[in-house]
């Protein structure tokens, strides 16, 4: 497995900094923080013209057909600039949704539309009785003549306030097993009978929806593939997501290391810089070891995901999730120590990193719930006899 990058993915990062560096300055990311729509149709015409939306997407669909861990250099420098806007929801959310589970029609109306910059999605997957794992999904999809009734709510939404339609995850048939059951229905934003309202969230660079759903009628054209059988797209949607969260991590946990090198570079205490003081030197080594070793696990997981290996996927994805969640987590916080109170203050960007951190380590899955993953999978290889990757016996 060779996780170096190309030159030309070195280049596809160099061009993507240099772009955020002029299109989302720290200021602009504050003024969308306090719009409700969160970004502007001319910033999304400029993430079309670098061919960002259809990145992943096949070039049967208008999309460029590259790889995940294209696009995961990518989504680094937009963690880097704590990028607003609905980017995320489309590109990793709906789009792969509809890659993985829609019919050869769907794919062709709906992709193509994308990454044409005309259609914005969103996925609606969250409850309020639970959190990332399917199993919670209770919200109904009731049939009715030849189509079918969405009755419930759903949290936490992504951008449903400013998508064109949501990939809304319901259940259709009762099942123990989590991923069983569930039925993928394509569900245009302005039906009638659905209301969507925004949530106050501690990280404003993305917006969080809450969808209620009072009887949306939906006819058999909306479900996304085949009746009961969502779930398997929605794992392969979910894992794309994921590793997405992962990179926009190492990303912000990057750019905060090295505002903390910088500061401790000028900060001047006892007639020199605070950075020549052993404890701030190894706080600052600290952290550069930790985002290497979880940019390590990205690579693996985007790698893994390329190439088609679903159980390798499934472990990389999970053990990706929880460490670059807590890295994220642990480095901006380490950032903030060597800022000290200027940290803390509004004028400083450093604070807006650590709630965009606390947010991804969240979302599509905590920690807890991915080592639980582990643990499972763990537990599966064993009862087979398999090892685990590397020869060591599990």
């Amino acid at each position: 497995m060779d996780i170096r990058l190309s030159d030309e993915q070195v280049e596809m990062a160099r061009q993507a900094r240099k772009f955020f560096e002029k299109e989302c300055p720290p200021a602009w990311v504050r003024a969308m923080m306090d719009e409700d729509r969160g970004f502007t149709e001319e910033f999304w015409d400029k993430l079309l013209h670098m061919g960002w939306l259809g990145m992943h997407l096949p070039e049967s669909e208008g999309g460029l057909g590259l790889g995940l861990m294209d696009l995961m250099v990518v989504l680094e420098e937009m963690g880097r600039a704590l990028m607003p806007g609905p980017f995320f929801s489309t590109v990793l959310l709906a789009a792969e949704a509809v890659r993985e589970g829609g019919t050869a029609l769907q794919k062709k109306g709906t992709l193509s539309a994308i990454a044409a910059g005309r259609l914005r999605g969103t996925l609606a997957l969250y409850e309020p009785e639970g959190g990332a794992d399917p199993g919670y999904i209770h919200l109904t999809a009731e049939a009715d003549g030849n189509g079918y009734l969405l009755k419930g709510i759903k949290l936490f939404v992504p951008d449903a306030h400013v998508s064109h339609f949501l990939i809304c995850a319901a259940r259709t048939q009762d099942s123990q097993i989590p991923f069983q059951g569930l039925t993928l229905f394509f569900v245009p934003q302005d039906s009638p009978d659905m209301a969507i309202s925004l949530l106050p969230t501690m990280d404003a660079t993305r917006k969080l929806c809450a969808v209620e759903f009072h009887g949306v009628r939906l006819g058999p054209e909306n479900i996304l593939g085949q009746i009961h059988q969502g779930g398997i797209a929605l794992k392969k949607a979910l894992q794309a997501a994921q590793v997405g969260l992962c990179a926009d991590s190492i990303g912000l946990a990057q750019r905060a290391m090295e505002m903390a090198v910088e500061y401790a570079k000028i900060r001047i205490q006892f007639d020199q810089p605070i950075g020549a003081f052993q404890a701030v030197k190894h706080r600052c080594a600290r952290m550069f070891e930790e985002v290497e070793s979880a940019r390590s696990m990205l690579y693996w997981a985007a790698w893994a995901l390329d190439q088609s290996e679903p159980e390798e996927a499934a472990r990389a994805v999970a053990a990706a999730k929880t460490t670059c969640s807590e890295m994220a987590d642990r480095v901006v916080s380490s950032a903030i120590q060597v800022l000290g109170g200027t940290g803390f203050s509004w004028e400083h960007d450093i604070h807006l990193y650590l709630k965009r951190a606390k947010a991804n380590e969240a979302a599509l899955g905590d920690p807890v719930y991915h080592r639980e993953q582990i643990v499972q999978m763990l537990e599966k290889s064993s009862a087979g006899g398999a090892s685990a990757p590397g020869g060591s016996e599990v």
